[in-house]
């Protein structure tokens, strides 16, 4: 309560030093705002309407702190697993049958109906995942039980597998709000750093797919414009035209190159298929997701083939979705997340393991097997047809899940964090010591004339 609560005094304080300040001047910018207007001393007039916004607050909302990692505060639900049977082939007056589990289901059903009851909670909804072996049913919890609470009672029954609060993830990184000079490839730290020009004459991640569990992605947007061959939304209410998260960290990925706009992604030629499960607050300052949301994504990204799961995102550790991370890794996925350092073993899902945990490469990292890449000043596609410079290892991720997306048109293979190769006494990603390991002489010259040979050559399982 007490987050809520300085959330909201800080949205009054801001709005109210905004409208001073463009009274006083209108040469403010948003970027100053970011930077402290939102801090402004407030005069009496602001404090009564503080003072009262609290009261107001303190009286409505009845239940007890929680912290943003641990519940869904806004859903304040519980997650219900019940096993699955094995598939079993069921005959027909027709002299015919299926593997169907409608009976099955409806026991299940009615099943999840009564521990709700029992334990007064509310089923709100349910979710079949055969791949998992799993059904899910989403229990609404009420206000003056915590979630956790009620999670942990459903546990010990012995008809459930397992239960677990909701909860909350945030996307690990930031956007200024000042667009940079267009065209944008010559202020791009991969041009130079990762020397981008020569991996495209190896390699451009044609035809990989390319999960983005995130923010809505503006797939009209001129630099992505086709790449986005997937779009479903898996979070709660209506999806808009796009998200500043979602979209910046598409671009990063696969943003046209050649069409003399904004920026070139880390594989162009891959294909994007936008998984929203997150959604950014009203003033686009923080993108939140919960476990239920990227539970359905994550599964839709295994269900259909993703070949790389960007989830440029941070929470606590999950079952489920630890689950399912298990599952995608067993079908030849790889699933690359941002590295948080204010979580204990960076957060989840980086600190799971299998998952290629990344972080922004200006930040001292001395933790064996968490990689950097650039993440600082980085400019990307943004909803409106816009490019800015964000920050963060939610975009160190999307670097590398575009470099993976090279790696896996080159080899046909899935490939693990082992395969990335590093910068001498760093642990910075080297990408063309990482294809090198794929295409003899990485980006060196004999490499770089086979490279332009073999775009109208593919080698032995690569793609067309």
């Amino acid at each position: 309560m007490r987050e809520r609560l300085e959330t909201a005094m800080n949205r009054l304080a801001w709005i109210f030093a905004l409208r001073s300040a463009r009274l006083r001047s209108l040469g403010v910018t948003q970027a100053a705002r970011l930077n402290g207007a939102s801090r402004s001393a407030p005069v009496l007039t602001l404090g009564l309407l503080l003072v009262i916004l609290g009261f107001v607050l303190m009286t409505n909302i009845a239940r007890a702190d929680a912290p943003v990692q641990s519940a869904a505060d806004e859903n304040h639900e519980i997650l219900v697993l019940l096993r699955l049977p094995p598939a079993h082939f069921t005959p027909d007056s027709s002299y015919g049958g299926s593997y169907g589990d409608q009976a099955g289901a409806g026991a299940r059903r009615r099943f999840a109906l009564e521990r709700a009851k029992a334990n007064g909670l509310q089923l709100v909804d349910d979710w079949p995942m055969p791949m998992a072996g799993l059904d899910c049913y989403i229990m609404a919890v009420p206000a003056d039980r915590s979630p956790e609470d009620a999670a942990a009672a459903l546990s010990h029954d012995p008809g459930i597998e397992w239960a677990e609060p909701m909860r909350q993830y945030r996307a690990q990184g930031a956007a200024t709000t000042v667009p940079p000079p267009d065209p944008l490839y010559r202020v791009q730290p991969d041009a130079k750093e990762w020397k981008l020009d020569a991996l495209h004459r190896i390699a451009t991640g044609r035809n990989v797919r390319v999960a983005i569990i995130d923010s809505a992605i503006e797939t009209d947007h001129p630099d992505l414009v086709g790449q986005v061959v997937v779009n479903e939304n898996f979070a709660p209410g209506p999806a808009p035209a796009g998200e500043v998260h979602g979209t910046g960290v598409a671009g990063i990925i696969a943003a046209i190159d050649g069409n003399g706009k904004g920026i070139v992604g880390v594989a162009p030629k891959a294909r994007l298929m936008g998984l929203r499960a997150c959604r950014q607050t009203a003033d686009a300052a923080v993108t939140l997701c919960d476990s239920l949301s990227l539970a359905k994504a994550l599964y839709f990204a295994v269900d259909h083939k993703a070949e790389i799961v960007n989830m440029s995102l941070s929470g606590p550790p999950d079952p489920l979705l630890g689950r399912l991370i298990d599952l995608a890794e067993t079908r030849g996925i790889t699933v690359v997340g941002a590295f948080d350092r204010t979580l204990p073993g960076g957060g989840f899902p980086a600190s799971h393991p299998g998952v290629v945990a990344v972080i922004d490469e200006a930040d001292t990292n001395t933790n064996m097997g968490i990689f950097g890449a650039p993440g600082r000043d980085i400019p990307t596609t943004q909803p409106g047809g816009n490019w800015f410079f964000v920050n963060g290892s939610s975009y160190a991720a999307a670097h590398v899940s575009g470099l993976f997306a090279l790696m896996r048109e080159r080899s046909g293979k899935p490939s693990l964090a082992s395969a990335l190769a590093t910068f001498p006494s760093s642990d910075a990603v080297d990408p063309c010591a990482t294809l090198s390991r794929i295409v003899s002489g990485g980006c060196g010259p004999q490499a770089l004339a086979q490279g332009g040979a073999l775009q109208n050559r593919a080698p032995l399982g690569a793609r067309p």
